[in-house]
Parts: C-alpha cells; sequence; structure tokens
C-alpha cells in the first residue's frame, strides 16, 4: 500500500514538473517572437537600372570617388589615395532596423586597404579620415579594415566602433582600442559576393557575415554582438570606403533597409510618417492638377462634340491585365518552339523509317533468294534493327538539345566556364557514331546469314541522304567554332583585366 502510494506521488510530481516546463516554454516562445520587417525604399538600393538618367541613385547622394553604375556603386577604384561614400538624403524615423549590403572588393595584390565602413549616424559624414567618412561621428560604424596597420596579423576583420561624437578614431591600432566588437573574417577576393547583415533591435547590435564562398543567400555566420546600446532615434545611413599605399576596388551592389516594429505595437502607416506641413502641401498640389484635368476635358469635349459620351480608353495597364498579357505571350512562345520542334522530330523519324523500310526489303529479297540454305530473316532480327533505330533517334535527340544549350553559352558567354558546353556536344557526336557502328554491324550480319558461301558478301545500296553539308565538313566546322569560341573567350578575359583598373 504504501508503495502503491510513494508511486502515486512521484507521478503527480513528474505531471506537474512536464506542466511547468510546458508553461516556461510557451513563455518564451511568446517572449522570442520575431519582430516585424517593412521594406524601406527610401533607404535602400539594389540594381538593375539603380541610377537615373542624370546618374544620381533615387533617395541617396554619393560624394568623393563613388561612381554609380546600372548594377552597382563603386565607392573606390583601385588606385591610391582614393575616397567615397554614398549617404540617404533623408534621416530615419523608424527605432529599430535592419540592414543587408551586398558587396566585393577585390584587388591584384595579396594584401589589400584600407577597406569598407557601413555607417549609422546622427548626421552625414560625407567626407573624411575614417574610411572615407568624417571622424568624430555621433551613432555606429562597422568597419571592414583590410590593412594591418598595429602589425597584429588581425586583419581582414570586422570591427564595430561606437561614438558619441567626441571620440577620435585610432587608426594607429586599427580601432582595437576602442572597439566594442570584432571578428575576424576575410572578405577580399571571393568567388561570390560578400553579404553582411546588420541589425539594431532592442538596444542590442548583431552583425552576422556571409563570407562569400558560397551562392547560398542566407548563409551567414555571427561576427559580433553589442548589448545595451544606444543609438540616435534618427539618424543617416551610408556606407564608405578609402584606399592608401596599396589599393582595392570596392563595389556596393545592393544597401537594403528594413523597419523593424515590436511584436504586439502597431506598424506605422505610411501616412503617419509623413509631416502634416508636407500632407498640406500635396494635397494642394493634387487639387490643382485635378481642376487642370478638369478644365482640359471640357475643352476636349468641346473640340470633339462627335466623342461625348463615348468612354475614354484607359492609357494605364493594371497589374493584373500586365500579368496576364506577360502569361499569354509566354504561353505563345512556348507553343511555337513546341511546334517547331515537333517539325523537326517528324523530319527525323520519317528518314529513320525510310532507312528501315528499304533495310528490311533488302533483306527479305536476299533471304527469299537463298530461302534453301539458311531461310528467311526472322523478326527478331528485325526487331533489333529497328530498336538499334530508335536508339539513333534518341541520340540524334540528344544532340539537338546539346546544340541548343550549346548556341545559348555561346551567345551569352562571359568567362570560359562555358567550353563545357562544347565538349558535351561533342561527346554526343560520338556517342551516335558508335550506336551507327552497332547498325552497320548488325546488318552485316543479318546479310551474312542470309546469302550462299560461295557468294560474296555485299551491303545493300542505300538511297542518297539528301544532305547539303557532308560529315568532313560538318566536323570541321564545329572544330573551328570551338576554336574560334575559346580564342574569343580568352581575349575577353584579357581586356577586362587590363580595363579593370581604370574603372
Amino acid at each position: 500500500m504504501a508503495t502503491r502510494e510513494r508511486r502515486g506521488g512521484l507521478a503527480a510530481a513528474v505531471v506537474a514538473g512536464v506542466l511547468l516546463a510546458l508553461g516556461r516554454a510557451a513563455v518564451a516562445a511568446e517572449g522570442s517572437a520575431g519582430p516585424h520587417r517593412r521594406f524601406e525604399y527610401k533607404y535602400s538600393f539594389k540594381g538593375p537600372h539603380l541610377v537615373q538618367a542624370d546618374g544620381t541613385v533615387p533617395f541617396w547622394a554619393h560624394t568623393g570617388n563613388a561612381i554609380p553604375s546600372a548594377d552597382q556603386i563603386r565607392i573606390t577604384t583601385s588606385l591610391k589615395s582614393q575616397k567615397g561614400s554614398v549617404w540617404t538624403k533623408n534621416k530615419s524615423i523608424f527605432e529599430y532596423w535592419e540592414v543587408e549590403v551586398t558587396f566585393r572588393v577585390t584587388g591584384r595584390g595579396r594584401i589589400g586597404a584600407d577597406g569598407l565602413a557601413i555607417w549609422f549616424t546622427e548626421e552625414q559624414g560625407m567626407e573624411g579620415p575614417v574610411f572615407g567618412a568624417a571622424d568624430r561621428w555621433n551613432g555606429v560604424g562597422i568597419f571592414f579594415d583590410s590593412f594591418d596597420n598595429d602589425g597584429k596579423k588581425n586583419n581582414p576583420g570586422v570591427v564595430v566602433v561606437g561614438n558619441d561624437g567626441k571620440l577620435q578614431y585610432d587608426h594607429q591600432n586599427d580601432g582595437s582600442t576602442q572597439a566594442l566588437a570584432s571578428c575576424q573574417r576575410d572578405f577580399r577576393n571571393k568567388p561570390y559576393p560578400v553579404r553582411a547583415k546588420i541589425t539594431y533591435y532592442q538596444k542590442t547590435l548583431t552583425v552576422l557575415i556571409n563570407n562569400g564562398f558560397t551562392p547560398d543567400k542566407e548563409d551567414y555566420e555571427f561576427c559580433a554582438k553589442v548589448e545595451d546600446m544606444v543609438l540616435p532615434s534618427q539618424g543617416y545611413f551610408g556606407i564608405s570606403a578609402a584606399t592608401g599605399g596599396l589599393a582595392d576596388d570596392h563595389d556596393v551592389l545592393s544597401f537594403l533597409t528594413f523597419q523593424l516594429t515590436e511584436p504586439g505595437k502597431e506598424v506605422p502607416t505610411l501616412d503617419a510618417e509623413i509631416p502634416e506641413k508636407d500632407k498640406e502641401k500635396y494635397q494642394e498640389e493634387f487639387e490643382h492638377f485635378q481642376q487642370e484635368l478638369d478644365k482640359k476635358k471640357e475643352e476636349f469635349q468641346k473640340e470633339h462634340p462627335d466623342v461625348q459620351g463615348q468612354p475614354a480608353d484607359d492609357p494605364f495597364e493594371t497589374v493584373s491585365d500586365r500579368e496576364l498579357r506577360q502569361i499569354f505571350e509566354g504561353q505563345n512562345r512556348i507553343h511555337l518552339e513546341i511546334k517547331q520542334l515537333n517539325r523537326q522530330l517528324d523530319m527525323i523519324l520519317d528518314e529513320q523509317r525510310r532507312y528501315v523500310s528499304v533495310v528490311t526489303e533488302e533483306i527479305a529479297k536476299r533471304g527469299s533468294a537463298v530461302s534453301g540454305q539458311q531461310g528467311q530473316v526472322s523478326q527478331q532480327e528485325i526487331d533489333t534493327v529497328v530498336k538499334t533505330q530508335e536508339e539513333v533517334i534518341k541520340q540524334v535527340n540528344e544532340m539537338k538539345i546539346a546544340m541548343a544549350d550549346t548556341l545559348r553559352l555561346i551567345s551569352g558567354a562571359q568567362h570560359p566556364g562555358s567550353a563545357a558546353g562544347v565538349y558535351e556536344t561533342t561527346q554526343h557526336f560520338n556517342d551516335i557514331k558508335e550506336h551507327l557502328h552497332v547498325v552497320k554491324r548488325d546488318i552485316e550480319q543479318l546479310v551474312q546469314r542470309n546469302m550462299p558461301s560461295n557468294e560474296k558478301p555485299k551491303c545493300p545500296d542505300l538511297p542518297p541522304f539528301p544532305s547539303c553539308l557532308s560529315t568532313v565538313h560538318f566536323f570541321i566546322f564545329v572544330a573551328v567554332q570551338t576554336v574560334l569560341f575559346i580564342a574569343y573567350i580568352m581575349y575577353r578575359s584579357q581586356q577586362e583585366a587590363a580595363a579593370k583598373k581604370f574603372f
């Protein structure tokens, strides 16, 4: 009886412990819910079509040696003593934020300089000695330092330095005496762009780095974390770079900014972010344009009384109409491509059937002439020839696909790796040649089996193949095209390498 009571008490204690653990887990899950993210286009940029016709980037200002282009902004070129930066034109009006920056740092030397910096400051630091931006800033700077000034062999590295507007940056020690957090990461000359995700949420700054070794955009690694960090409630985002005695190309491909809102709080609307004065100004402009539009409509109706009452066609295309049009155009192109492929396949199949019928008739004639000795050709052997011909047809289809891939690679080739398609095409030609030899051997065996021993075996005469290009000429043409393609790739790579430092 006592044993049963002890067991019952133990079971009750276990159940109570499980319920307590579940309650704590639920509370922790509620507390750890992620913030709401909203993309802020006025504090972001990304290619393609990054710059406008006048060479400016919308909502951003660039200074120094920064060169905006359609796909990226080159903050500094690989020349000595260069400085450049880009900054948002408007201050951010949200407390917590997250930025995702994609960039490349490339150079010919084993060691580069000076580095690149990502900023959030109370005022724009257009030009200065700290990686191309102003010193004594009020905010935070995340520095991607390439050059080892203090000789401690801890560069390239990432350093987080905060400032209240009174601190002067320590260049000689690479900011190590002022760093709030740091990590050692090599971000130079990577096969893929390097990505940095910087999050400021609930007074905690977190830095994650994608080292650029893989194309996976979400392959981030933890770098640094600073807690209890107080930043200005409003500020400018910016990115700058500088070179010294050594030089690297510092290219920024994208800068994406997100507003973070705590769970449970109402997400601010776009109207709430517009000042009251600006709202009144925009409303007056809207009413003015509306009145002008009404006047022009009345004038048009007076000048064209015959079209009164007819609904005017909407000159603008809605989103749904555009999507439907794109779908129909894509389906039409796919339909045309399929019809063309079907025509080509029908031509190939007709040729193969004609050859099979000719070979079968020839074998049947020879077999009837010597039926007293070896008999007619069996149905199994004919099926073997037909199956072999079907394999040839399959290889021809694969060759056609490979040729299409090769043409696509040639038209859009940008690096020598595209030469792999030519090798695959040549391999398909070799496979087809082997299958044709198999067909020829099978036919010779059938003919020898159905002919007298004293008669010399002779292959049946096949009808002439309607072709305007011989096999030898075709292979010569493929070889010449391959050589010219490889030469063009080598020439292009040399030209890009020679002109790289001047861009």
